[in-house]
């Protein structure tokens, strides 16, 4: 199963960047370097990419043109940027993108996108209403590429259920901090 570590500055702290990326190594299989509100995005999306080892792919958030720059494994697209999926997929990245609902998975998939997040699937502040292992379900059947459960992921049982439905992986926060 694939868990997918994602940072934020809760997470992630670049005066602690290498002991921060060791810890989620030990339970990360991927990881994406996101920090929507860093003025210095690029600079430090350049520290974090020097020193991310020790994980299958390493994704930067938004910035195909910056992953691609920096040689990241790919790129993880926001679900407002379903235009750029074949932009970056021109480039060889690896394209994971955003999705809440089945007509976006959908389209995400059908735009050659590689994997997709479904969120929130449990409870997530500010997040809205969760879909549930229900709602993800009925995702999972309906696409052939990866889905990545998101949203709300605290516990080993969380992971099982999605996991039991069909679910590729589970990508979170607060899980790998």
């Amino acid at each position: 199963m694939i868990a997918y570590a994602i940072t934020d500055s809760s997470t992630l702290h670049f005066n602690a960047l290498q002991s921060d990326l060791e810890r989620f190594s030990k339970h990360a299989s991927m990881i994406v370097y996101r920090d929507k509100n860093n003025p210095d995005y690029a600079q430090c999306a350049h520290d974090f990419m020097a020193e991310a080892k020790g994980f299958e792919k390493v994704l930067l958030h938004s910035d195909y043109l910056l992953a691609k720059q920096l040689n990241a494994d790919g790129i993880h697209l926001t679900r407002t940027q379903f235009s750029d999926i074949e932009k970056a997929k021109k480039l060889g990245l690896f394209v994971v993108v955003s999705t809440h609902n089945a007509k976006e998975a959908l389209e995400a998939e059908a735009l050659g996108a590689d994997m997709i997040t479904v969120s929130p699937v449990f409870y997530t502040p500010n997040k809205g209403l969760p879909i549930g292992i229900e709602g993800l379900n009925i995702i999972v059947s309906q696409v052939q590429i990866p889905v990545i459960a998101l949203g709300g992921i605290l516990m080993q049982s969380q992971i099982d259920e999605c996991k039991d439905i069909g679910a590729r992986g589970f990508a979170s926060i607060r899980y790998f901090a």
